[in-house]
């Protein structure tokens, strides 16, 4: 059975190709120890050993071990291991709650952080923006997000996000920034300097050197949503021209 590269509402998937190595003859092993766990993304359910989609939209897979449908939501859903960019609306005395634009707010705890002890914790205000990894997510509770990379101990891009421009954009087209070597921040990077962030939840977090090239840079980004390669590069060179 192969899948369809478009699925709706009640459309079975097929996930048994993935998640299968293939071993050689004289190595081989039983299947029990082969089995690699398939992770179900956005838009997809299991019930009574079927896979389906809930929603319309493309489906996608990585060829490993994950499968997703990629569909426009209107409202973040967390998930974890997802980068997020939230602000702070409350503090306590273990941590903060963050606004991810979900239907709860994230809890974040003062320790998820680079460096962060009992004795030298992170203080920060409310208001501030914050980038951060969905580590937990059910429907039952609140999600949680931690500042850095656990495994390693490292900040790896994540913590607090100072001073910088916030916008908002689709949930999709964030998912297209987060791929390798995005068109658009390519052909931006040509031209300009900037730091940027983005969060699966629709925020993206810019700053650069002035108040002009961000503007520009989030005019740019916004836009290119719907245009083509050719059409985003057209768009960069006649913003550029117009500084």
């Amino acid at each position: 059975m192969s899948n369809p590269s478009f699925v709706f509402p009640g459309t079975l998937i097929d996930i048994s190709f993935l998640g299968n190595p293939q071993n050689s003859d004289d190595n081989a092993q039983s299947n029990e120890e082969n089995e690699t766990v398939v992770t179900l993304g956005p838009g997809l359910i299991e019930f009574d050993g079927e896979v389906r989609s809930f929603v319309a939209g493309r489906l996608l897979d990585n060829s490993k071990d994950s499968i997703w449908v990629d569909y426009n939501k209107k409202r973040y859903v967390p998930s974890e291991g997802e980068p997020v960019i939230g602000t702070v609306i409350a503090r306590h005395a273990e941590g903060y709650r963050i606004d991810i634009g979900s239907a709860q707010p994230a809890n974040l705890d003062s320790l998820a952080f680079e460096n962060a002890t009992k004795r030298n914790k992170p203080n920060i205000a409310i208001g501030s923006l914050v980038y951060g990894k969905v580590t937990l997510a059910n429907r039952d509770i609140e999600p949680e997000i931690e500042c850095y990379n656990s495994n390693t101990g490292k900040s790896e891009g994540f913590g607090e996000l100072q001073e910088g421009f916030v916008m908002k954009t689709s949930l999709r087209h964030c998912r297209t920034l987060l791929k390798h070597n995005p068109h658009i921040l390519v052909l931006l990077g040509e031209h300009l300097s900037f730091e940027i962030a983005v969060g699966l939840n629709g925020f993206v977090w810019i700053k650069s050197p002035s108040y002009e090239h961000t503007i520009l840079i989030s005019n740019a980004i916004k836009n290119s949503e719907y245009l083509s390669d050719s059409d985003s590069k057209l768009m960069v060179n006649q913003l550029v021209a117009a500084l």
